[in-house]
């Protein structure tokens, strides 16, 4: 690790103090009806599945951090929020709460290949699924263990007995928590999600919430009517957003970020599972979501933007798609059988409509992106658009060069937007596509992204229209064969954009010349080089500016 490197992660990594307790919680601590409050000069250690039982509420302070001991099976590490419980943490940007691995030393050593180190955080609560019985146990938890029920007896109404129906059922507050290199095996094709939300209701309020290196996938919801606002999936080894079993709720503000090594979808979406035709069917709204895959130069085959199956709707509008290792969008269709995710489309229950899709694997063509005629159809008619969304940088490492905020001049502050819903004061009505507005990333200070420096530091303000010169980070970057390096200039000079290696050695001159004001977008193929990090430099009159790009072998 460079020093310079070192250095960033030393300041922006929050700090622990040697003189905290380390206070071991089991399932034993924490009883039906308690009150219990965990505090930020102790650190917690999650010692097996700890369960939140019924009555009981667990408040947790800002700046409280949370470890899981490792195991996997029985013996794996989580908490659990059952049924009638309720957890209310509410971090800070300055101060969140973080869950993580008992071995992660909080340094910035944990990086995002470490997966599975223990469990995750999991929500139960009594709002409807489309299950047949109404109600079942939650996905990685050993299905003998009766308080991991989760949903409800169908036409129940009076939410007294804990198995009736609440779809405005609360289960407390989440709010600028990051979970960390969870994801522990129970059992075959059995991994803890990072938050798993089962028949969680609108009365819960989750927001800036954060997965990071979960071995399995970062969010699952399964059923359920809860909305999610500014919600992070990054690096996590299956998909970054999956629900099923009817789950209809809102969202807005969604990022995900997808590992250079594996991952498979953005967006698994299922309807349900027994039966697949049951009701509610799986409609949840979402806006403004961004997500970045693998690389479209990863060659993950399984890298897909989302499938949709089992009779899955669900609506995305306003959003940004980029860079994945195959293609966008698989519907499933059926033959013979009129219940599929083909007639939730054609019944308006699946609806992508002014999103922005853009570097993928299998291509740029609209054909490539959705292989199916009749998705292709959808898209075309509901102004979907095949263009570079210009965001300011896409990475992977450790190099300040993520910033996933469009670009001067991109598409996104400038294509068409769907209306937000009339009268629903959950969305906040915003001027461009993705999660991110110019002004606005959200993201900075309080993730682990952020933290391990891949975030990039660069801040922007009202004031930054008067730069004179902006240079943003290559995109994709890393990269294989060839990138794109952009710059901003707000005036006509002269410019010289060239490429260095470490020794100092120019390797590529991108521009030499005088150019008008304007955004530029520079193709670079650096197939010839070595692999490595390389120094993009803008030269102006009006200074110099350098970024990192690094190329993969």
């Amino acid at each position: 690790m460079n020093t310079r490197l070192s250095m960033l992660l030393l300041l922006c990594w929050p700090l622990v103090s040697h003189a905290q307790n380390v206070v071991t919680i089991t399932d034993a601590d924490i009883g039906p009806g308690d009150q219990v409050t965990w505090t930020s000069d102790n650190i917690y250690l999650l010692d097996g599945f700890v369960f939140v039982e019924e009555g009981a509420t667990l408040t947790i302070e800002p700046g409280t951090i949370i470890k899981g001991k490792p195991g996997t099976g029985e013996n794996a590490s989580a908490l659990i929020i059952t049924r009638g419980a309720r957890i209310y943490a509410e971090g800070t940007p300055e101060r969140p709460i973080i869950f993580t691995a008992e071995a992660d030393p909080l340094d910035g050593s944990f990086d995002a290949s470490i997966r599975g180190q223990w469990g995750g955080l999991i929500i139960l609560g009594r709002a409807s699924t489309n299950l047949a019985t109404g109600e079942a146990n939650i996905e990685g938890i050993p299905s003998t263990e009766t308080r991991a029920r989760y949903g409800c007896v169908p036409g129940n109404n009076t939410p007294t007995p804990i198995d009736d129906c609440d779809d405005n059922d609360n289960s407390g507050v989440l709010r600028y928590v990051s979970i960390r290199h969870g994801g522990s095996n129970i059992g075959a094709d059995n991994e803890i999600n990072g938050l798993t939300l089962g028949a969680v209701g609108r009365g819960t309020t989750i927001e800036y919430v954060e997965v990071f290196a979960n071995e399995d996938d970062g969010f699952e919801f399964f059923g359920g009517t809860v909305n999610t606002r500014y919600l992070v999936a990054a690096f996590c080894g299956d998909d970054a957003f999956d629900y099923d079993e009817g789950f209809r709720g809102k969202g807005q503000f969604w990022f995900a970020i997808m590992p250079p090594d594996g991952g498979n979808r953005a967006g698994e979406h299922d309807g349900g599972r027994d039966p697949e035709d049951g009701q509610p069917f799986a409609i949840p709204l979402i806006y403004n979501a961004t997500y970045i895959g693998s690389g479209a130069s990863s060659g993950n085959a399984d890298n897909n933007v989302f499938v949709f199956r089992d009779n899955a709707g669900g609506k995305y509008y306003n959003s940004i798609f980029t860079d994945f290792g195959n293609l966008g969008i698989v519907v499933e269709d059926l033959e013979g059988i009129a219940v599929d995710s083909r007639q939730r489309l054609e019944q308006g229950d699946l609806v992508l409509a002014h999103n922005l899709w853009w570097s993928f694997g299998a291509g740029n063509n609209l054909a490539d992106i959705a292989p199916q005629a009749f998705v292709q159809q959808h898209l075309l008619a509901n102004n979907n658009f095949v263009e570079d969304p210009m965001l300011r940088g896409i990475s992977r490492e450790s190099n300040g060069g993520l910033d996933p905020r469009p670009a001067p001049n991109s598409p996104a502050l400038t294509r068409p937007r769907a209306a937000y819903p009339a009268q629903d004061p959950f969305f906040t009505p915003v001027e461009y596509l993705g999660a991110f507005g110019p002004d606005d990333l959200w993201i900075k200070g309080w993730t682990k992204v952020a933290q391990l420096g891949i975030l990039t530091g660069l801040k922007r303000n009202a004031t930054e229209t008067s730069f004179p010169v902006m240079l943003y980070a290559g995109s994709p970057n890393p990269f294989r064969s060839t990138a794109t390096v952009a710059f901003s200039l707000n005036q006509r000079q002269h410019v010289r954009l060239a490429i260095y290696d470490l020794l100092g050695r120019e390797v590529a001159r991108l521009v030499e010349g005088v150019r008008p004001a304007g955004t530029y977008h520079i193709p670079f193929d650096g197939s010839h080089l070595a692999a490595g990090t390389y120094l993009v430099r803008l030269e102006t009159p009006s200074g110099v500016q350098v970024r990192t790009l690094t190329r993969l072998p």
